[in-house]
């Protein structure tokens, strides 16, 4: 039986804004995406993530700065850093003198699973408001930086950052790019190349047209320009390096 859905449709129609009115997001709304989040499927219901809103304008603007010079996170109304957080249960357990294991790559990726499941509900409940979201990736970059703007203790982490607003009507009627076919993202059992006919199918599913060998070498080299030979790449992988250094133990257990 075909029902509508709201929730599908809500997931199914979200794409990210960058533009927002200057409508405020009230109290109100701000305590049901906290909500949302703070709900959202957890490691052994630890919670380990923390939530930094950045209020501070002067701190916005180095964000902004910092994150690949993206202004339209500095007049973002919502600004959330989502980040991996052990250290809370660590200084539980040290109060009662408990000991654990030394600090691994491991505990940095949950915690980092946790944060982004949390962020994403944040998403989901914003929309749901008519509240549009972008995801800043570039927080993972410049991390020595960030520790000190934000004054972020060991085992702590940025793992994401979120801007939230009121999207303007153009942000609204902005076609939302067309995703990979369910078919061609599900591996069953086990993992098998699907080569390029899926990239294909997106590329004609996007453009309403036959798409070429030449179209899709076109696409592939401007996305690896844009994405994995760039200077923020470089800059990404090298701040990564710097917080599995911070937050793993000198001694590994194994």
């Amino acid at each position: 039986m075909n029902k509508e859905n709201d929730v599908l449709e809500q997931l199914s129609g979200r794409k990210s804004v960058r533009v927002f009115t200057d409508e405020p997001i009230t109290e109100e709304e701000r305590e049901q995406i906290l909500t949302a989040a703070s709900q959202a499927p957890t490691a052994g219901g630890m919670q380990l993530y923390s939530i930094l809103e950045i209020r501070d304008p002067k701190i916005k603007e180095v964000l902004a700065e910092r994150c690949d010079h993206q202004p339209f996170i500095a007049k973002a109304p919502l600004v959330w850093i989502f980040l991996a957080d052990r250290r809370k249960w660590q200084e539980l357990f040290s109060d009662y003198g408990i000991a654990t294991d030394p600090m691994t790559e491991a505990d940095l990726f949950l915690a980092m699973d946790d944060a982004l499941i949390a962020a994403q509900n944040a998403v989901t409940a914003a929309w749901s408001l008519g509240i549009g979201s972008c995801y800043i990736g570039d927080i993972l970059e410049h991390y020595e930086e960030n520790k000190e703007l934000l004054h972020l203790p060991r085992y702590t982490a940025p793992c994401c950052m979120l801007v939230f607003g009121k999207p303007v009507q153009q942000q609204k009627d902005r076609v939302k790019p067309v995703r990979l076919a369910n078919d061609d993202l599900v591996h069953v059992d086990v993992y098998n190349d699907k080569g390029k006919e899926p990239f294909v199918r997106q590329m004609e599913a996007e453009r309403k047209r036959p798409v070429s060998e030449e179209d899709l070498k076109a696409m592939a080299a401007d996305t690896a320009r844009r994405k994995f030979t760039s200077d923020f790449h470089t800059e990404m992988a090298r701040s990564v390096r710097a917080i599995l250094a911070d937050w793993c133990d000198e001694k590994d257990p194994a």
